[in-house]
């Protein structure tokens, strides 16, 4: 199998609404398919359009005249309307062609049906369903698609930014084109105090961490793709945390908690006004007013048919079943809801999918409450509105409502949470560990975050359908914060040597009013910063870790890298060092934004013991850095303990100060804010940060590795497994 014919598929994503038989990339591919695929409007056609677009300077693409597939299911879904995964019909019709596309015996018939699909398949499933193929395909992997923001971008900025991108690629040459301003605040004036942590919602990075998120962890298709380890625990803990941060957020901006919306009669009182324009729809995406009701939805074009009664039972019986600690499965047997798989299991049954155990009793609740919500302003279809925002993956997080909405699902989650068995000593402690200190050193000095405005560039062109060709670069405005280290001082008072996980955590002190928080309300809003593994000498240790090696982000280069720049073939060894995935929270937003004066907040580090943490599995080539929130491709999730160990569930405890073992330290630190913008240095390729040139292991070891580890002095990088000069 040619690296070529790979890197062909590839080309499916750039300029997605162009027929594949036109232009695509920077070697003017052109697809030459066969005469019968044309659609109708274009097969008369057919010989013209190849004589047009296949100029001397293009590059041909050969394509296989194979037996099509069924295709009657996806292609149900019309051309020009939108796509959402919350909605059963769509998540289905998505499901046959992510099996379709994976079932092709190899490449070269892969890259023939894309030509037979992009033709007639609408473009945001197309995608999605491709981008999925690719990233479980034994044949594919290594091969990394664009953002979904390089693609349609029209699904993260106000549509003038376009009107202006086409001016300029039209106007202007390519190298001389000035880049487009993208508006900060642009969804509503300062008069709304949501508007205040809009920078958060509407962040490029955040919403493409949680589109991603959903790419790898796809509701519908083979069960293979779809069985992840630990998929239902990973989605309660990565929204959870979302939620954490975001309420760290409000507290910074001077807002109060996240309202659950747990009455799903009551009014949404925050109205959401999007400013987006569908590209491949061709109309605006809708607004929701202030005091807008869900409503029972009655559209019989996306075969929804449902009663808000009916989400309302499925609450009632997944509350029940976390009472009764089982949920009924077939037979009417009961399944229990154990310490180590309740949460996965309950994971699975909230956001609904083939792995739910019993989908016909407990329904689709927490789709089901995107979907209400997106179709609020037309419930009965009868002014031919599509959904809102919160019907997108890729548009979710800029409403206010998803906060309200995930806020009162992670309170179901710690319904369960808090019937679990608090942590005593033996999971606590790590017997001849003791951590004296944790501090953070950076810029703004000791024990202190800095944050402000950054503005940097992304390339629309990918985007931009039927423009010239060339850069069109847009720049945006983000929080951003200085680089630092931790140092955190260990004695190992065992003996021997030991290794350990460090856990970092970072929390709020006082609520909104400037009040204490009570330990059990401080718990939920600990926010994960770091993990990793660490060898420790016997006696005194000073471990010295930089914010850029987080476990739970991964870099701005690697957000908005463009692929054209990545070196070797796939599956390389060149090309691995480059490698990475997606999916992780966007490094920009590791830090809460904070305040001019300083906000003050806790920072926590835990040494668990390794030997109770690890799992042994080899990641090496995967994307493993942002595994606290997105886990590993293909791979176990990289710890045994509950995601958001120590703090998923109450303690035996009522301050922080009880919580404390001689394992554990706390620094009190401040988040300081400055409004000023700077602008990002765009960096080379060669000048990328290590992290973005290479993705090494943090957190697992064999047993081998352990053998050579602990023979090797406390300066042993785990990243690169060699001794740090």
């Amino acid at each position: 199998m040619s690296d070529e014919a790979k890197k062909n598929l590839l080309l499916f994503f750039d300029r997605p609404t162009e027929p594949c038989f036109m232009q695509k990339g920077d070697e003017k591919a052109v697809f030459q398919v066969p005469d019968h695929y044309y659609p109708d409007k274009y097969r008369a056609l057919s010989s013209t359009l190849s004589n047009r677009f296949g100029t001397d300077d293009a590059k041909i693409i050969p394509v296989a005249n194979i037996g099509l597939p069924d295709l009657s299911l996806p292609m149900q879904l019309p051309y020009n309307e939108q796509f959402s995964l919350f909605i059963q019909k769509h998540r289905e019709m998505a499901g046959s062609l992510i099996d379709t596309f994976v079932g092709m015996r190899n490449v070269e018939d892969l890259t023939s049906l894309c030509t037979y699909c992009q033709l007639r398949i609408n473009p945001y499933m197309f995608n999605y369903c491709l981008s999925v193929a690719l990233l479980h395909r034994d044949d594919t992997k290594g091969l990394n698609m664009p953002t979904v923001v390089q693609t349609f971008p029209d699904k993260f900025m106000d549509p003038k930014v376009f009107r202006q991108a086409r001016e300029v690629s039209n106007v202007q040459q390519v190298g001389n084109r000035m880049p487009v301003v993208i508006p900060s605040n642009l969804t509503a004036s300062d008069a709304e105090p949501e508007q205040r942590v809009a920078y958060f919602r509407e962040d490029i990075g955040i919403n493409l961490h949680h589109w991603h998120w959903h790419l790898v962890y796809p509701f519908e298709a083979d069960f293979a793709i779809v069985n992840k380890d630990r998929r239902g625990e990973l989605f309660y803990y990565m929204h959870q945390q979302i939620i954490a941060r975001y309420t760290v957020e409000r507290f910074c901006n001077g807002l109060g908690h996240v309202r659950r919306y747990n009455n799903f009669r009551a009014p949404i009182e925050e109205a959401y006004f999007p400013k987006l324009d569908s590209q491949v729809a061709s109309r605006a995406w809708p607004p929701r007013f202030a005091g807008t009701m869900l409503r029972d939805l009655d559209r019989p074009v996306d075969r929804i048919r449902i009663e808000v009664s009916e989400i309302e039972r499925w609450r009632d019986r997944f509350i029940q079943a976390i009472e009764d600690n089982a949920i009924i499965v077939s037979g009417n047997r009961k399944m229990p809801l154990t310490e180590e798989t309740g949460i996965d299991i309950l994971g699975n049954l909230m956001e609904s999918s083939i792995l739910s155990r019993n989908r016909g009793y407990y329904g689709d609740l927490h789709n089901m409450g995107h979907v209400f919500c997106s179709y609020a302003h037309d419930p009965d279809h009868r002014h031919l509105e599509q959904y809102g925002v919160m019907g997108d993956s890729a548009t979710a997080m800029r409403d206010p409502f998803f906060y309200r909405w995930h806020a009162y699902v992670d309170d179901i989650f710690n319904m369960h949470k808090i019937k679990l068995p608090k942590y005593g000593n033996d999971r606590l402690d790590f017997p001849g560990i003791r951590v004296s200190s944790i501090s953070v050193q950076g810029p703004a000095g000791n024990n202190t975050f800095a944050t402000q405005w950054e503005q940097s560039m992304v390339d629309l062109a990918r985007g931009l359908d039927f423009t010239p060709r060339g850069s069109v670069l847009a720049k945006f405005t983000h929080l951003q914060h200085e680089e630092f280290t931790y140092v955190i001082e260990v004695n190992n008072t065992s003996g021997r040597a030991a290794m350990g996980t460090f856990r970092i955590f970072l929390a709020p002190v006082n609520d909104e009013k400037g009040q204490p928080l009570r330990f059990e309300d401080q718990r939920r809003l600990f926010i994960e910063l770091d993990k990793f593994s660490q060898p420790l000498n016997a006696g005194n240790n000073t471990i010295r870790r930089n914010s850029v090696d987080s476990s739970v982000t991964i870099p701005y280069e690697r957000t908005f890298m463009s692929q054209s720049s990545r070196p070797g073939q796939p599956g390389s060894a060149e090309a691995a060092e480059f490698d990475f995935c997606g999916c992780g929270w966007p490094h920009h937003m590791l830090i809460p934004k904070g305040t001019a004066k300083g906000y003050p907040m806790v920072l926590f580090v835990m040494v668990s013991n390794w030997n109770d943490d690890r799992v042994e599995q080899d990641t090496v080539g995967s994307c493993n850095d942002a595994a606290s929130y997105c886990g590993i491709r293909d791979r176990k999730y990289p710890d045994k303990r509950a995601m958001g160990f120590p703090f998923d569930r109450p303690a035996q405890a009522t301050t922080l100060s009880d919580f404390m073992r001689p394992n554990m330290a706390v620094r009190p630190c401040t988040v300081k804010f400055t409004d000023a913008t700077r602008v990002r240095q765009q960096r080379r390729d060669t000048e990328a940060s290590p992290r973005v040139r290479r993705c090494g292991c943090q957190e697992n070891y064999t047993s081998a590795d352990i053998d050579a580890l602990i023979r090797k002095p406390y300066y042993y990088d785990p990243i690169t497994r060699s001794s740090l000069v």
